[in-house]
């Protein structure tokens, strides 16, 4: 049997300021600086005669299709396997630039950027990728105290770091590749920096290895409960939590997994997307929201009533915005000995990332969004019912949701 072999690199594609960011639909100013670098980073595994498959993670609140196929293509052109064998992940961060990908949702209008979106892809397709024997293992740990469910601090969330570890021979940790789910919004709408969040300070505290995010189920998961602050030294303080634990399970013994390179499976999943309010009626609901909000915002509850608006105006604007009627889905899954990675372009509550464990034939499944496109929210019940942020600029109705979750598993088990 052919050795494992990894190529793996981070490289930094952190914009210029003057730039318009996204994440927010309240920040309306341009980037003024950088507080801490965006990356785009690569893991490949495969062997001399297998591709495998290619992970490349960006920290960008999402990768739109043009740029996902772009990048894909640049990152198998520097690997030399085929375009087909990347998958292609955003952090979620909300401090990175919006002209990558353009507009990713009605809520926050934007144009793609040449100037920003050339010398990313640039970039990787220069990437310098050397092959070098690896070994590989798997661990997961619990993290405490830097994601909660961001509706009620008891709720439901996955609070699990998924870590493939990636071994030189002579015992060194060359790459990991992470997962884990919570919304990287330390910084909020006032920061005007370039940021990777907490996922940046996280990959900082575990180098000199190369260091792969991937978020998973974190639609209704994020520091709104546990963060202290909204600077520079609580991203650190956060990021330093994950890595921390991380770092302990690393520090343990690992479950082995095969030296064979990696599969990927890949399909699509057409949605309809839902009716939505009449123009007057998202506009009612506009002023309902309104006068919701209380004289202060920066609290929890303060915070989930803001949210709350900023939402009925997206539905707003999704209601005179010309939608299509079917919406494309890319699905993939990823195995390797006994974990399965199954990617989806969507966010998904962590009800819904743990109902795909939990169906799931493979020993060990990790939920990813944010991959190889994007399409919104998958909200539950409870969301849909209070009327919740998320749950008003879904792209799709409960059945839907229902429909996405039981084929994504049928293609995940088959």
């Amino acid at each position: 049997m052919s050795e494992l072999l990894l190529a793996a690199t981070s490289l930094d594609v952190t914009p210029s300021p003057g730039h318009r960011m996204d994440g927010y639909a309240a920040r309306i100013a341009y980037s003024t600086g950088t507080a801490d670098p965006l990356r785009a980073t690569i893991i490949w595994l495969g062997t001399a005669d297998d591709p495998g498959v290619l992970w490349l993670s960006l920290d960008a609140i999402a990768v739109g299709k043009n740029l996902c196929t772009e990048l894909a293509e640049a990152a198998a052109a520097a690997a030399g396997i085929p375009a087909s064998r990347v998958v292609v992940s955003a952090s979620h961060t909300h401090s990175g630039p919006s002209g990558w990908s353009g507009e990713i949702h009605p809520v926050i209008p934007a144009e793609r950027e040449p100037d920003l979106y050339e010398p990313l892809i640039a970039a990787v397709a220069k990437a310098s990728l050397p092959r070098r024997p690896v070994t590989a293992s798997w661990r997961s740990v619990e993290v405490t105290g830097v994601g909660a469910n961001r509706h009620r601090k008891h709720g439901p969330h996955d609070n699990t770091a998924g870590t493939l570890a990636l071994h030189a021979l002579d015992g060194s940790l060359a790459a990991v590749l992470l997962d884990f789910a919570c919304h990287p919004t330390t910084y909020g709408p006032e920061n005007l920096r370039w940021s990777a969040d907490w996922p940046g300070a996280a990959r900082a505290a575990l180098g000199p290895a190369v260091v792969g995010y991937l978020q998973g189920a974190a639609g209704d998961v994020s520091p709104r409960f546990t963060r202290q602050g909204r600077g520079a030294t609580e991203v650190t303080r956060l990021g330093g939590l994950l890595a921390s634990r991380v770092r302990e399970a690393l520090a343990g013994t690992g479950l082995e997994l095969s030296q064979s390179a990696p599969a990927i499976r890949r399909t699509t999943i057409s949605l309809p997307v839902r009716d939505l309010p009449s123009a007057d009626e998202a506009a009612s609901i506009v002023t309902a929201a309104a006068c919701a909000v209380p004289g202060r915002v920066d609290n929890p509850s303060g915070r989930i009533a803001q949210t709350r608006l900023d939402g009925a105006r997206g539905q707003a604007l999704m209601a005179t915005a010309a939608l299509p009627p079917m919406l494309e889905l890319p699905v993939s899954v990823v195995t390797m000995g006994d974990v399965c990675w199954i990617n989806l372009p969507v966010e998904l509550f962590a009800v819904h990332g743990a109902s795909l464990q939990a169906d799931s034939m493979h020993p060990i499944t990790r939920v990813v969004g944010y991959t190889d496109g994007y399409y919104g929210y998958i909200v539950d019940k409870a969301a849909a019912e209070s009327g919740a942020y998320e749950a008003l600029i879904t792209f799709f109705d409960q059945p839907t949701t229902d429909r996405l979750l039981t084929e994504t598993v049928t293609f995940m088990n088959s």
